[in-house]
Formats: C-alpha cells, sequence, structure tokens
C-alpha cells in the first residue's frame, strides 16, 4: 500500500495574494503608507454598551481611535457635552479618549451613572462610540421577613419561597443547610427557575429547621442568606395518593416572549403522588434538533439560540399513575436588530461615484436613521454629492472636501445597532508596495504569482513586461489579477527571468522590478514496498530520493501518521529506516516524507508483524516474605538486623520496608522504622531506650508488597534520662488571683525510663525574684493560686524519670488572671455625618484599669424615638465592637430623623467594663419612602379618583406630595408629562375633564425639605360612556380638555402631543367599531386641521342602497349609532365636512343576535330604590365618623406593616478590602462569613467622612487580628418590642437603557 503526495508552497502563497484583494481604492494595510495618508477617525475599541461597574473600584470607559491625523476625543454624558476639565476626580488618558474616574480616591460611583458617548474628531470627520450607560453594581440587603414553621402533612406539596432581593446584576440562587451543604434535589424536590424550592409531595425525611436560600452577587463577589426556615412534616394513615396537578405556571395557558439568539427557558413543575414525570411536546412541530436540553429532571426546557421559527405553543405534561395535567405555553420570538449589510468604509478618488448601504433586520422591524459626524443628517451641512434614499447613501461626482465619517442607526424597542463608516475622498499619485527586485521561486509545471501590491487615487492602471525592455504581457498564458498580481498558471523553466510592473494614473507613473526562478520539482525514485516479519525479527524501508541541486531537502519518518517511537531499536539512515528485533507494537504503516523550502512528496509502506514461534508464558507477582531474621551488634542506642529474601517471583525486589513494635508502652501496633534498597539484607537500626523493640520486613517490587515476615526476637533497650521537654507550654488565668500552667505530655516512646514526671517553675516577670518550682505526676496543668490580677510570669516545665533530668528547658511568658476592666471611657463624642452615619470619639482608658488583654471598645447604641412620630415604640439595641486601642468608630445604618442614645465600655479578655454616661444624639432628616400605597378608583367618563397612604418612613416632616401623569395611546407612546404638588394633609384627589377611554400612567412620590422620596406608580383606564357601550380599544380617542381637580393644586397643563411626525394631508384612519345588539359604538383618528366637523355614513353590507348619514356633534372622534338591526352585517365609514371628498375607508361590522327575552330592570323596582337609599346613608354616617376621628389626631395602622419587617442583614466584609463588619439581630442566624466584599447599601464614602472604613465595628462576638483591624459582626440584643419597620436598601436607578441614542 502506497501513497504519494505532492504539494507545492506556491500555492500558499495563492491563497495569500488572492486574500489581499481588494475593491478599487480599498488602502493597503501597510504602516508606511498609512502613516502618510489622510483617514478619518475609526473608533477601533469602546466600552460595552450596557456597563456595570464595581461601585468600589475605579470606573474605566473605553474608547480608542485611529485616524490621519491622530483624533482629539470629547464626551457627552446624558446626551449634553461632559466637561472632564472641571472634574477632578476625571482624566482621559494620554493620545486616548478612554475615560478614568477616580472612585477610590473619593469619588462615588453613584454620581457617575448616566449615559455616556464618544466622539473622535480630526479634519476629516468625526465618529461617535454606542451609547455607554454606566451603572454601579448593587447587591441589596434581604428584607427580614418573620417566618413561621411549616407544618406540612405526608404527601402534601409544598413550595418554600425564596423572594431573593433585586440586584444588579440579578443573583444566583441556591438553598443550603446550616453546615453549608447542598440540600440534594430530585424529581420530587427542585428548585425552580424562580429560586423558590418545590416539593411534589413532602416525606418525613424532608422535616428539618434549616432551609436556607441564598444569593450570591457575582459582580460585587457577596452572598446574602434568608433566614432558615422550619418544615415538620406530621404522618397520617394511610398516605392519600393524588394526580397531577401543576405548581407552576398556573392556570392552562401562558405566554412568554424571548429575544432572537437568547436561550429559551420553559418551567413546569407538579405536584402529585406518586412523584409526576414531566414530558414537553411543541404542537404542531418538533422540538428543535441539537440546540433543545432538558434541565432539573425534565422540568425545564431548554433551547438555545433561539429563532423566529422557534414561535408557537409548547405544552408540558405531568403524569403519574393516577392521571395526568398539562399546560400550554405559547412562544413569541421578537428580535433586536441585526446586520444584513453593514455600511463600510468608502475610499474614492475626487469625481468618482460610490454607495454607502446600511441594512439591517428585527422584529419588529428597525427603523433606519443616519447620522454625519455624528450629527443627523438632515441637520447637518449640505454637501451636494450625497443624496440619502432610506438605507442607502448615493455619492456623486465628489470632491475632497467630501470626505465625511458617516453613521447609521438601526434601532427598535429591543435594542439598536451603530456603525460608523468613513467616506474618504483621496489624490495620490501611484504607489508600488513590493519590495524591489524581489526575488520568486517555484516548482515546474505549479503556478507563479509574482506580486505586484500598489496604491494610487485614481486606481492606477497595472501592466506587465518580461525583461527590461521586453513587451507588455498578453495572452492566455498569463492571468492578471485586480489587486496587480501576475499569475503564470503553469511555470516551465524558461519562464525563469525579470519581471517589470508599471503602475500609471493621472498624476504619475511607477514601475518595480522582480526575479523569478522556476525550479525542478523532487522525486522518491524508490519508495518503501510492503513488508511481512517474524516477531524479533529485522526489517528495513528504502526512499531514495531525486531533487532540484539548488534545493536542500529533509526526510522524515512516521508510523501511523505520528512521530516514530522514541526507541533505539528504530534506526534512520540517509536512504533507509531499519527496525531491529520486532514487536507486536511496530505493526502498521511506515511513511517517508521529503520536505524542500519549495515542494513536499510522501510514500508509505505497511508493516505486518507475525508470531514467533510460541515460548511459555512468564508469571509475574508480589516476592514471597523476607525469613530468618537475626539482630545482632545489640547496643544502647542500635541493633544491626539481618534476613535472608523470599523468592522475587519473576519481578526483581526494588526495596526492604522495616516496620518496629514496642511491646513495653503500645503492644500490637507496628510502626514504620526505615527503607533500604532490594540489594541489601542488613541494615544498622537506631533505638531509643526504655522500648521493648520487636521488628519485621516487607518485600516490594513492580507487582506490590509480599506479607510480612515473622517477628524477630524481642530486644529490650535500657533506660536513660530524657531527651525532651513538654512542648506547647503555656500560661493564662482562669480567675483573677491565679495562673493555669499547660503543656503537652510526653509519650511513654519519649520517657526513655520510668517513673515519669515533671519540674514546674514560675517566677513574676521584671521582678527580682527567686523562681517557685514544684514536680508533680505524669500531668499536663498545674495551678498556681493567689496571683495578683494580670501579671506576667515567666514558666518553664523540665521532664524527668528515674535516672535524672531532661535537659534544661526554655521559658516562656504567660499571665495570671484578667479581671473585668474598672473605668469607662471618658469625653465621648458624636459627630453626626448625614442622616444614616455617625462618627463617635472617645478617649482611651489608662492600661493598668483594663486588668487584662485590650481586646478593644464597645459602643452600645439605641433609638429612643423617631422625631417625625413622637412616639416611643422600642428600645432595639445595637453593639459595634473595634478592636485595639481605638478612639474613634462609624454607626452606619442609622434612621434619619431619629434620637439616639449611645454608651462605650472598654473591653479585655474577661469581658466588659462599666459603661460610659449616655450621650444623646439626633439624625437630621432624610427623603422619605415610597408612599404605603396608591389607589385608583370610581373611573367615569372623564374622572378618576386617587387615594394614598402616607410613607411607612417619613424619614422627616412631610412637605408635600408628587403627582405626575400622562396619557398613553394605544401605539404605547407617552403623551406630556403634568405635575402636581398636593398638600401634605391631603390623602385623596379627584382628577375631573379627563379624556374618556384613555390609559394614563400615574408617578406618585412624597418630599421632606431634604428631597423627594422613591416613587410608585399605577395605571388606569377612563371609562367609555356611563350609559354603558363597549369600550374601544384603549388610546382611540386623541381629544383632550383643560384638567380640573377636586382642591386647587399648583398644576403645569400642556395639551398632549404624541411625538409623531404630521401627514402632508389630512386623514382619517384607525377607525375602529365596537357592535351590539341594537347599536355599535363608531371611534376614529384624525390628522389634520383644527375646528373640523365629522359625519358618519353607514347603510347594509352589500347592499345598493344609499348610505344614510349621521352628523357628528362638535369634534368629537367618537359616535354612536342606534336602531340598529340585531345580527345584520353593515359597512360604514366616516368623512369631514368641508373636505371635498375626504372620507375614511370603508369599515364593516356586525351587530350582536336577538335576545330571546329581555329580564326586568332591577333599576326600576321599588325595594332595589330603597335598599341603595339605605347603603347611602350607611356609607354618609362612616365617612363622618372616619373624618372626626381624622381631625383628632387618629394614627395610621402601620403597626402590623413595619411588623412584617426588620432590619436587614449586612454580610461580612474582607478585613483587607478596607469594609466593615456586618450586623444582625442577637438571635438571628449568623450571616455567611465569606463570599461577601461589601455591604449592598448603608456603605460609608469616601466623601461622607475622613476616616477609613475600617473604623466600623464588629459584632460581640467578633474576633480580632493582631494589627488593630476587626472582623465579625455587628449584632443586637432585642428588648421590649419586636423592630420599628424596615426600610428598601436599594434605590432604583435613574438610568434605563435606550433603544436609540438620537
Amino acid at each position: 500500500m502506497m501513497k504519494k503526495k505532492i504539494m507545492s508552497a506556491s500555492k500558499a502563497s495563492l491563497v495569500l495574494l488572492l486574500c489581499q484583494m481588494v475593491s478599487a481604492l480599498d488602502v493597503p494595510l501597510d504602516s508606511k503608507l498609512l502613516e502618510e495618508l489622510s483617514q478619518p477617525p475609526t473608533i477601533t475599541q469602546q466600552s460595552p454598551k450596557d456597563y456595570i461597574v464595581d461601585p468600589r473600584e475605579n470606573i474605566v470607559i473605553q474608547c480608542e481611535a485611529k485616524g490621519k491625523p491622530p483624533p482629539s476625543f470629547s464626551w457627552t454624558r446624558n446626551g449634553t457635552h461632559f466637561d472632564i476639565d472641571k472634574d477632578a476626580q476625571v482624566t482621559m488618558k494620554p493620545n486616548s479618549g478612554t475615560l478614568v474616574i477616580n472612585i477610590m480616591n473619593g469619588g462615588k460611583a453613584e454620581a457617575y451613572e448616566g449615559v455616556y458617548q464618544c466622539t473622535a474628531r480630526n479634519e476629516r470627520g468625526a465618529a461617535i462610540s454606542n451609547n455607554i450607560v454606566i451603572r454601579p453594581s448593587r447587591s441589596p440587603l434581604w428584607t427580614k421577613e418573620k417566618l413561621e414553621p411549616n407544618q406540612v402533612r405526608e404527601g402534601d406539596s409544598l413550595v418554600l419561597h425564596c423572594r431573593p432581593p433585586v440586584g444588579l446584576p440579578p443573583p444566583i440562587i441556591f438553598w443550603m443547610d446550616n453546615a453549608f451543604q447542598r440540600l440534594p434535589q430530585s424529581e420530587r424536590v427542585s428548585q425552580g427557575l424562580n429560586g423558590d424550592l418545590y416539593f411534589s409531595n413532602v416525606q418525613p425525611e424532608d422535616t428539618r429547621e434549616d432551609y436556607i436560600c441564598y444569593a450570591r452577587f457575582n459582580h460585587t463577589q457577596t452572598i446574602q442568606q434568608k433566614q432558615p426556615i422550619s418544615v415538620k412534616v406530621f404522618s397520617t394513615k394511610p398516605v392519600t395518593e393524588r394526580q397531577p396537578v401543576l405548581l407552576t405556571p398556573t392556570g392552562s395557558t401562558s405566554t412568554k416572549v424571548e429575544l432572537r439568539g437568547n436561550v429559551l427557558l420553559l418551567e413546569c413543575i407538579a405536584a402529585g403522588l406518586p412523584t409526576p414525570v414531566i414530558r414537553w411536546i411543541k404542537e404542531g412541530g418538533e422540538l428543535p434538533a441539537n440546540r433543545t436540553f432538558f434541565e432539573n429532571f425534565k422540568k425545564t426546557l431548554k433551547i438555545v439560540d433561539v429563532s423566529e421559527a422557534d414561535s408557537g405553543n409548547y405544552k408540558c405534561i405531568a403524569r403519574n399513575t393516577l392521571g395526568s395535567a398539562h399546560h400550554v405555553i405559547s412562544v413569541t420570538v421578537k428580535a433586536a436588530p441585526y446586520w444584513i449589510t453593514a455600511p463600510r468604509n468608502l475610499v474614492l478618488s475626487p469625481g468618482e461615484d460610490g454607495t454607502l448601504i446600511c441594512r439591517a433586520n428585527g422584529n419588529p422591524k428597525p427603523d433606519i436613521s443616519w447620522l454625519a459626524n455624528g450629527v443627523p443628517i438632515a441637520i447637518a451641512p449640505e454637501d451636494p454629492s450625497r443624496k440619502v434614499d432610506g438605507d442607502t447613501i448615493i455619492f456623486s461626482q465628489v470632491q475632497e472636501r467630501s470626505s465625511a465619517v458617516y453613521q447609521c442607526n438601526a434601532s427598535n424597542e429591543y435594542g439598536y445597532l451603530l456603525a460608523n463608516a468613513f467616506v474618504n475622498v483621496l489624490a495620490e499619485p501611484p504607489r508600488i508596495l513590493t519590495a524591489a527586485n524581489k526575488l520568486y521561486q517555484v516548482i515546474a509545471d505549479s503556478p507563479a504569482l509574482l506580486d505586484c501590491a500598489y496604491f494610487g487615487s485614481p486606481k492606477p492602471e497595472i501592466e506587465w513586461f518580461k525583461g527590461v525592455k521586453g513587451s507588455i504581457l498578453r495572452g492566455n498564458e498569463y492571468v492578471f489579477h485586480d489587486n496587480g498580481t501576475l499569475e503564470i498558471p503553469v511555470a516551465q523553466k524558461d519562464s525563469s527571468g525579470t519581471y517589470t510592473c508599471v503602475a500609471r494614473n493621472e498624476l504619475g507613473k511607477i514601475q518595480n522590478e522582480v526575479q523569478l526562478e522556476v525550479k525542478d520539482p523532487t522525486m522518491i525514485i524508490k519508495q518503501p514496498e510492503y513488508k511481512v516479519i517474524q516477531r524479533y525479527g529485522q526489517v528495513s524501508f528504502e526512499c531514495i530520493i531525486k531533487h532540484d541541486s539548488t534545493l536542500l531537502p529533509t526526510v522524515i519518518w512516521l508510523k501511523d501518521n505520528g512521530e516514530l517511537p522514541g526507541d533505539e531499536r528504530f534506526l534512520v539512515g540517509k536512504d533507509n529506516l531499519t527496525i531491529m528485533n520486532v514487536t507486536d507494537k511496530d505493526d502498521g504503516t511506515y511513511t517517508c516524507i521529503v520536505n524542500t523550502t519549495l515542494d513536499s512528496v510522501s510514500a508509505s509502506a505497511v508493516l505486518t508483524v507475525v508470531a514467533a514461534p510460541p515460548t511459555p508464558a512468564i508469571i509475574y507477582a508480589r516476592p514471597n516474605p523476607p525469613f530468618d531474621l537475626e539482630l545482632t551488634g545489640q547496643l544502647e542506642r542500635s541493633v544491626e538486623l539481618s534476613w535472608v529474601p523470599g523468592d522475587e517471583n519473576n519481578s526483581p525486589i526494588t526495596n526492604f520496608v522495616i516496620e518496629y513494635e514496642d511491646g513495653l508502652h503500645e503492644p500490637g501496633v507496628w510502626h514504620h522504622q526505615t527503607e533500604v534498597p532490594g540489594t541489601q539484607t542488613t541494615v544498622q537500626l537506631k533505638l531509643s531506650p526504655y522500648v521493648n523493640y520487636s521488628f519485621r520486613v516487607i518485600a516490594v517490587n513492580e507487582i506490590g508488597r509480599s506479607q510480612p515476615s515473622e517477628p524477630s526476637e524481642q530486644y529490650l533497650t535500657k533506660s536513660a534520662n530524657p531527651d525532651e521537654n513538654p512542648s506547647n507550654v503555656q500560661g493564662i488565668g482562669s480567675e483573677p488571683d491565679n495562673l493555669v500552667i499547660t503543656w503537652e505530655s510526653l509519650t511513654g516512646f519519649q520517657s526513655n525510663g520510668p517513673g515519669l514526671q515533671y519540674k514546674v517553675s514560675w517566677r513574676q516577670k521584671d521582678v527580682d525574684d527567686e523562681w517557685t518550682s514544684v514536680i508533680v505526676a505524669n500531668v499536663s496543668k498545674y495551678i498556681v493560686s493567689g496571683t495578683p490580677t494580670f501579671v506576667p510570669y515567666e514558666i518553664k516545665v523540665q521532664a524527668l524519670n528515674d535516672l535524672g533530668y531532661a535537659p534544661e528547658p526554655s521559658e516562656v511568658i504567660g499571665h495570671s488572671g484578667e479581671d473585668l476592666p474598672m473605668v469607662a471611657p471618658g469625653n465621648v463624642q458624636v459627630h453626626v455625618i448625614n442622616s444614616t452615619l455617625a462618627k463617635v470619639h472617645w478617649d482611651t482608658v489608662p492600661l493598668k484599669t483594663v486588668r487584662g488583654h485590650l481586646q478593644g471598645y464597645k459602643v452600645y447604641y439605641w433609638k429612643v424615638q423617631s422625631l417625625s412620630r413622637r412616639s416611643k415604640r422600642h428600645v432595639e439595641k445595637k453593639i459595634l465592637t473595634f478592636r485595639g486601642n481605638k478612639t474613634f468608630g462609624m454607626l452606619p445604618g442609622l434612621e434619619p430623623y431619629s434620637s439616639y442614645k449611645l454608651n462605650v465600655r472598654v473591653v479585655n479578655g474577661k469581658g466588659e467594663g462599666p459603661a460610659s454616661p449616655d450621650k444623646v444624639f439626633k439624625t437630621p432628616e432624610g427623603v422619605p419612602s415610597s408612599p404605603s400605597f396608591l389607589k385608583i378608583t370610581n373611573p367615569t367618563l372623564d374622572s378618576l379618583t386617587l387615594e394614598w397612604g402616607s410613607p411607612t418612613h417619613p424619614n422627616g416632616v412631610l412637605t408635600s406630595y408628587i403627582l405626575k401623569f400622562q396619557p398613553i395611546n394605544n401605539t404605547h407612546e407617552l403623551g406630556p408629562l403634568v405635575e402636581i404638588r398636593i398638600p401634605a394633609n391631603e390623602s385623596s384627589l379627584i382628577l375631573k375633564n379627563l379624556n374618556y377611554s384613555t390609559r394614563y400612567k400615574f408617578y406618585f412620590n412624597a418630599q421632606t425639605s431634604v428631597g423627594s422620596g422613591s416613587q410608585i406608580t399605577e395605571e388606569a383606564v377612563t371609562i367609555m360612556d356611563e350609559a354603558g357601550f363597549l369600550r374601544p380599544a384603549v388610546g382611540a380617542g386623541k381629544g383632550y380638555s383643560e384638567i380640573l381637580f377636586a382642591t386647587s393644586p399648583v398644576m403645569h397643563t400642556v395639551r398632549p402631543t404624541f411625538y409623531k411626525v404630521q401627514p402632508l394631508y389630512p386623514r382619517i384612519r384607525n377607525v375602529t367599531t365596537a357592535a351590539a345588539e341594537t347599536y355599535a359604538n363608531i371611534s376614529w383618528e384624525y390628522e389634520g386641521p383644527d375646528h373640523v366637523n365629522f359625519y358618519v355614513e353607514y347603510g347594509v353590507a352589500g347592499s345598493k342602497e344609499d348610505w344614510k348619514k349621521e352628523i357628528v356633534n362638535g369634534s368629537r372622534s367618537f359616535f354612536v349609532l342606534k336602531g340598529l338591526t340585531p345580527g345584520t352585517a353593515y359597512k360604514v365609514r366616516v368623512g369631514a365636512e368641508g373636505l371635498s371628498g375626504f372620507r375614511s375607508s370603508e369599515d364593516v361590522f356586525e351587530t350582536g343576535p336577538a335576545m330571546a327575552s329581555r329580564q326586568v330592570d332591577i333599576a326600576t323596582q321599588g325595594w332595589f330604590i330603597g335598599l341603595m337609599c339605605a347603603v347611602a346613608l350607611l356609607i354618609l354616617i362612616l365617612l363622618i365618623v372616619c373624618f372626626i376621628r381624622r381631625n383628632k389626631g387618629g394614627k395610621y395602622p402601620v403597626k402590623e406593616k413595619e411588623d412584617a419587617h426588620a432590619d436587614p442583614e449586612i454580610q461580612p466584609m474582607k478585613e483587607d478590602d478596607g469594609t466593615f463588619g456586618e450586623y444582625s439581630d442577637a438571635e438571628d442566624h449568623k450571616p455567611l462569613k465569606k463570599g461577601s466584599r461589601t455591604p449592598s447599601d448603608r456603605t460609608v464614602k469616601k466623601e461622607d467622612s475622613d476616616d477609613s472604613l475600617v473604623d466600623y465595628g464588629e459584632g460581640v462576638n467578633g474576633q480580632f487580628n493582631e494589627d488593630g483591624s476587626f472582623i465579625g459582626q455587628y449584632s443586637g440584643k432585642k428588648e421590649k418590642e419586636p423592630a420599628e419597620g424596615n426600610e428598601s436598601s436599594e434605590a432604583p436607578s435613574p438610568v434605563n437603557a435606550m433603544n436609540s441614542f438620537v
């Protein structure tokens, strides 16, 4: 079997040169040329559109661009110029547009939230970046809940809700127990996509008290945990089996919208006993192959890289032995814009024509808009050579002043695309970029490609000549490529020589010469042949070659297309390969490859190895154990051991292992003594005193270890003084008047003789005193009584036995017992930094009064009352511990507009000292929380009633409420925003004279003197007609009149504009019909001049009768047709009087069928009228009572809502990050101690305080480091009533992602 392959290196050159072929005036990537040519800016690097940054680190917003001359850079922020010179925290990198915002040196990340855009500009144009939305990452705290134990009957379903805090980006959810072990999941128990834990049916083993949901915020490396959830399963006999019921999603159908290219995740989790099995199908189709995956025990359907073809109905079926349940999810795949044809840079010469094309697709179809040098093209400076035609810009007869950078923006509601493309008009004489006299070498009968890379504007014409004075080359034997390359398809020996390339245009002419050499091909004139060889024989393969004398060949041998084995049996000669002592592994295909710099040839042959005459099989095994162990040369500290090896069983012994047994102290326990090589059968062993030795030997080979030999005779060594003293000697007092000395005792093996004891000695340090000593039995502790409180002692412990003492021991320093500190810190001062943060200072206490190791200071502080409510709800004392000899600390998490008390205590190893006198301080006002609720009731034709509740946390004195609202039409466009300021004592408002059947969006928030709080939103729709006519689609009406209110707030009204381009002609469109049995409501939209009178024409559909005409009263955009025939199809159209022939297109509708009988109108019955009067009287009485109670100072029942929340927990921070510890209520479970770096809020920023974040304290159980910093947790002792409430830990981001940047 032979294989021959010839590959010419010139083919690689062909591929390379063809890849360089470009359009007429594309600029070659030649560094020298690029340095000389003018070029508009091109953005080369920029930050992502949605850029989430770490609020603790500097913000780097990238913007790099190239151009000739080098571009200058500028930025906009939120659509206006961003002057970085006026912000000391912002710098721009040299020769770059990249911004660096210094957060680590005083900046605040939240202050730089916004939409940024970079512009790179030079004399040839301006390129712009995407809109870069900067948002700091957030890891908010978990709202504390009062979790009741879950008591569930065996076999029932159960859902444990996680409800994680909303972070940026969203957290990863997982469930673990108190031991930080993940909870096992199965078909019966699994976590849903929303983070909840679902039990299809509970079993007794599900009973536990530590179901804990964790939220991991990867961006800030923070982990938050929910309070443990308790589940108790009680058994009932017998357990009732149940057919499947879906836990999620609910109902029989649901919908889901996903974007093209994303991952589609559909979920179905069912309850039932036995546990249901989930199956997925797509109605009317198959699940996409290779893109469909099942996760979470088939409860989750995952389809990657979805497209519009994946839209449809997906059904999940849950089934067990008792039945089944199903749910249908209707999936719609939308698409953000994606490129079909992105605009490309255009290089033209003066007078030439060209086009820029920008085509994109999406769902919905994206809108295309153009900009020139960053300015909308409609308002950009005019260019007579430019014409915009939709997604195409056409250039004709361009001039050098036509150079510019154009931007194409394709956007829809799901995103946008932005592309820069420049038009560069150049006038340049020809240049040849190929090196002069370049040498080309090819093999005969293969293609030759001679390069002539060029540039010029206008595009030069290229001509080739052979020889210096030869004629121009033409004919079929040559191929002339657009990039200037000359191809000779079949080069012969006589093709060698000099070739000249000439480039010329109207601005000049240039030429260049290259050399071509054609070589003889390389050939294998004697190839390797097929061989059959017996095992252990010798074989040789030949490979004799012929080649061009100017080329140097190299020969390589391969086996099975891989390298030859690194074995001395393989001998490679000049013309052959020889294999000595052939084995079965040598069987295979051997290939000879000959390479030169221009070509390569190869030939192969197969080697088959056959069996040699059979030989007996060899059995390999572990060695037999050694025997005849003998002890000689017995000394006090050594002995010689010898043995006879056992049979090695065809595998040489590599080493021997010697073990010993101490029959005096540990009989039956064998210890490792030493190892010796397999060639050695005698060893000198070192021994210890007072040990009764026995020895055994184990042999080892490549197969394994032998069985141990029989033990040797016993040898008892003589006793001696101890060689060592006890280790780990310590002196720590347990009471104020004692010193407890402890140590680790020696083992029997270390005792060196009988009667092991210890001499314990001590003396007070830095006092001229003698050693006090006592000898104790073989114990590990001695207590010295009657010592002064917290005094240093020198301590040493020495071993001794019946033969004498061990060497002199080293001394260690210990201390007698500590006592509680004697005095409290003085001069306690409080500096309130802001509404949630204060700094406390104190004077250190004298070290003599500490009476122990100074561990730090504890600050106890508690809220006395809220200044806005003047009612004392509870006293919740909180504690912060500051390690070391600190004199100040920060108090985070304070409530605004409240009165607090605090005291400071010193802490040592014994406990806390007395408290300093209570210090009172008050926090200033803050912004309020959102109103507790906003309800919109009593919708009528032209009015809505708004009712609201005051903020749960006013955080000050409310000054007013701010109401903003705007209409929304049927295409979800927003009308003008109306703002109203409402007195703080109001709780309701009636908006009158609104548009009928119109949806409004309301934004509502409260204000203090500090500013506005977070807002809540609601939407509501005015009804169509008080007579009960059917309502048209939302937004059908466009009329808008002045709004009247029940009170008289200050207001600003603007006639709504829905931001649509007005047509050039009047028109009536979107005629909508809502028909009943004998009437129909007609509505329409009108665009055109104001003050137009409308009429409605209608008739029976398909009839030739004349149209009936009804005049519309005023300029309304709706009308009710009455007296229609039930079950009849009608045609209708709308016209405008005074506009000749101007009317809408026809619409067809059908009235409802006639009713068989009519019910009695209950509204005309006397008993009904009397009942309604009684109800109205009762309501009036209740309103009067409520008004009286309110004027007497009635209070809002918010206590229940406050009790449902508690202070959020802050996760611990790493000390080396410069962040502060966590805090939590003392009776809560402790949060995670690792994986968390920063608190999600209430973090003190640099500009808020000059103190380092290390100044924050730690919890009462916190540990202390040697350098004076702190770690631990922030805990509180709850007293009296539960916590007063909880505030949101994160405000929503003010920045929204933009679909379009203009």
